[in-house]
């Protein structure tokens, strides 16, 4: 469906950017699934096939903690501009709104002394009581802290784990059967990701530390998903909310979603979603990242989707090289889609 981001892709895997990919092109009612390379090279060579579970890493705000907000939204159970503190009164700061998280506008000042030694209850305390910078509202700075104190209004709203809500509100409503949290052994389909200083491969296991200590509790990242699964998410938002006769989502959410929600409205983010935009016609396009390798850049206008998994921290990460790889994948797609959408 598109040859040359398919064999840029292939150039980039024999360069070693990354050991294996599988990817999805979306056209319309079309699909074409490929799949390359290895999804294991240490401590053996494993051949990568479609149905493996990646680590989708941050694709799980999308996927989950967005999708639940929208859900709550669309029941009238909060505002994008009221505080987070009105919902959750623990978190101390009165001033950062849902919008602010959602957008990454909160300039939350996220740094925690000795993070990485601290337990599950000990890291919520701590995030519990972030403030935010000067440029609150102002300036879209990426940051987990904001889906990370969203799953914990959602346990709040809900009483129960957030897992346990992306469950119930998303994995299910989906028909997501192969997507999990807290994975269980045997692990024999599952992508491992980077090694570890002791030498041990994560395989199973979250790659995201925060989110690993975090657990059951983490909205930021900790979803095993593959690309059957990652394909239905996609599809409810290309046929604008509706899931096999059920209306999942509004088509009015949809096309809010679309639209820049940043304070400012020039911040180039929606809720939960970073925009982009079709360099033909300026089309609105929905895109994001996980940190192990993994994208999804959606248009929901003409009814495409672009979706990529490789395992590139696996053994090593080396994610600055990464970014300009896979910037370069994109940009690829992009104009071969132009010169596709001008015949």
């Amino acid at each position: 469906m598109y040859p040359e981001t398919f064999q840029l892709i292939e150039e980039k895997m024999q360069k070693a950017v990354f050991p294996g990919a599988v990817l999805s092109f979306v056209e319309n009612e079309e699909t074409e699934v490929q799949v390359m390379g290895n999804a294991q090279v240490e401590p053996t060579i494993i051949s990568m096939q479609e149905d493996y579970l990646f680590d989708v890493a941050s694709l799980t705000k999308v996927v989950c903690t967005t999708t639940v907000m929208l859900k709550l939204k669309e029941a009238g159970k909060v505002t994008w501009d009221q505080s987070l503190h009105s919902l959750l009164p623990e978190f101390q700061n009165e001033t950062i709104t849902l919008r602010h998280l959602l957008t990454h506008t909160s300039d939350i000042q996220t740094y925690i002394p000795n993070r990485d030694q601290l337990n599950a209850e000990e890291l919520r305390t701590s995030y519990l009581s972030l403030q935010p910078g000067e440029d609150l509202g102002k300036v879209v700075k990426y940051t987990d802290a904001g889906t990370i104190l969203l799953g914990f209004l959602l346990e709040k709203l809900y009483q129960k784990d957030v897992i346990d809500v992306f469950r119930q509100e998303v994995l299910q409503p989906l028909s997501m059967s192969n997507s999990h949290f807290l994975l269980q052994p045997p692990y024999d389909k599952v992508v491992p990701t980077e090694k570890l200083i002791d030498g041990t491969i994560l395989k199973g296991l979250t790659h995201d530390p925060k989110a690993r200590v975090l657990a059951e509790h983490a909205g930021n990242a900790g979803l095993f998903s593959n690309m059957k699964d990652l394909s239905k998410f996609a599809k409810m938002y290309l046929n604008l909310g509706v899931v096999s006769d059920m209306i999942y989502l509004q088509d009015k959410t949809i096309q809010e979603v679309l639209h820049d929600q940043t304070p400012t409205g020039k911040g180039e983010r929606s809720i939960g979603w970073d925009l982009k935009f079709s360099p033909l016609d300026h089309t609105p396009l929905l895109f994001h990242t996980g940190y192990t390798g993994t994208f999804m850049l959606l248009d929901v206008v003409k009814k495409s989707a672009f979706i990529f998994l490789s395992n590139r921290v696996h053994t090593e990460d080396h994610r600055a090289s990464y970014v300009v790889h896979r910037d370069e994948i994109l940009a690829c797609y992009l104009s071969e889609r132009m010169e596709r959408l001008k015949k």
